[in-house]
């Protein structure tokens, strides 16, 4: 299906492919996957950009004001159409959501399906459904790990490939990563709290008042000490820190800040966020709950968390509690490979990454150890931004790597 529509001085078409849930079985189940084709008024016959967002389980942004103004779609559509996809299970396309039919294990079994490989397979039948020969892919974060995979088992289709904060690690496992993500964002949370001192004092107040039962949220639940730390998934955005403080400065007591504390990282939302987060970084293995085994378990309220997710929220949320079982099938999931090293390793594909030196989220050292294990993929590594640069500084970030890319840089 497609409709086009004209509006807001752009050219948009909106498609709903019909997709195997396991490609494996192309006869068995469908699922939907919706893509919105960007282009100017007269780019429809423009090349085609592939737009992987992060996540998992985020939809694909919504092209609003002053599309084709700064940014990096405003850029983008210089040059190409941008096809954006809603990645399976999230926006228009078939959700996943706490009403999962099925038992936990027929849960588990189908959500399997909704890591980077599917999500690659997914743009493959959409690019050959186009009749498109080859086209180029930008990713975002966990859209870079989609990147890799991309890069890994179907380069055929691609004319180049471009990753923003997304260089995922090879050959490390989740307890190496999170490790890693656990000192980093415990430096960016020691940056806030000389910005902002007072800060800490809330924060140690609030834990006590946590401690005590005594801030309860919508719905009469009661906040507690690890969803208190969790307000610390902000601080690797450039506007993290002023967010944080914004959160800890209103009165506890108030509606706003009971909100805000409700689900801070939106897991309610969008749950394949919670149920995949850990899993899109088991390359062959299995998580166990990484997240969870490696947290230090004192009980210092200033030893904030960020992009990690642990068994307790399918507790605490109601939006997740059908799912909880199901989580825990996954964690112990013996996962499928996502990259191949050897192809990786011969790529021909021409390919750029931008890796922010201080991204708590996707780190460094590991982001450079790949880039110089995958043949032709040239690095900007950069302290200039956080890990939302493609959203601070989209038409600068984009420009250079297109450059890199493409050799003129």
């Amino acid at each position: 299906m497609a409709t086009t529509i004209h509006a807001n001085g752009l050219l948009t078409v909106e498609h709903e492919f019909e997709v195997p849930v396991d490609h494996e079985a192309p006869d068995g189940r469908r699922l939907t996957v919706f893509a919105r084709e960007v282009a100017e008024p007269d780019g429809g016959d423009k090349p085609f950009l592939v737009f992987l967002q992060g996540g998992p389980g985020s939809e694909a942004p919504r092209p609003t004001r002053n599309p084709t103004g700064p940014g990096w779609l405003g850029r983008a559509l210089r040059d190409f159409r941008v096809l954006m996809l809603d990645q399976r299970g999230t926006g228009r396309s078939t959700p996943v959501g706490p009403d999962l039919p099925g038992t936990a294990a027929e849960q588990a079994a189908y959500l399997a399906h909704f890591r980077a490989d599917a999500i690659v397979r997914d743009a493959e039948w959409i690019r050959r459904a186009l009749g498109v020969e080859r086209w180029s892919v930008l990713g975002q974060s966990f859209g870079g790990f989609c990147g890799l995979t991309y890069l890994s088992f179907a380069p055929d289709g691609l004319r180049e490939v471009l990753i923003t904060g997304g260089v995922p690690p090879l050959e490390h496992g989740p307890d190496e990563f999170y490790a890693l993500t656990y000192a980093l964002i415990a430096a960016r949370a020691g940056e806030h709290f000389r910005r902002f001192p007072g800060d800490a004092e809330r924060l140690r107040d609030l834990h006590t008042r946590v401690v005590a039962g005594e801030l309860p949220l919508t719905g009469g639940e009661r906040l507690s000490a690890g969803r208190l730390r969790m307000l610390g998934s902000a601080l690797g955005m450039s506007d993290g820190s002023a967010s944080l403080h914004h959160r800890l400065e209103l009165p506890p007591g108030s509606p706003a800040f009971r909100h805000d504390l409700q689900d801070p990282a939106g897991f309610g939302r969008n749950p394949l966020y919670a149920l995949l987060n850990e899993a899109s970084l088991a390359d062959g293995v299995a998580t166990q709950w990484a997240s969870a085994r490696l947290e230090d378990t004192d009980s210092d309220p200033l030893r904030l968390t960020g992009e990690h997710v642990f068994p307790w929220l399918f507790e605490e949320l109601h939006e997740l509690r059908p799912l909880g079982e199901a989580a825990d099938l996954l964690a112990e999931r013996e996962w499928e490979r996502l990259y191949d090293p050897a192809q990786l390793a011969r790529n021909t594909v021409p390919a750029a990454a931008i890796v922010y030196a201080d991204d708590p989220y996707v780190p460094r050292r590991f982001s450079e150890e790949t880039a110089e294990r995958v043949r032709g993929l040239r690095p900007w590594v950069t302290n200039e931004y956080l890990h939302n640069g493609l959203r601070a500084d989209g038409a600068r970030i984009l420009d250079r790597l297109l450059d890199l890319a493409r050799g003129r840089a």
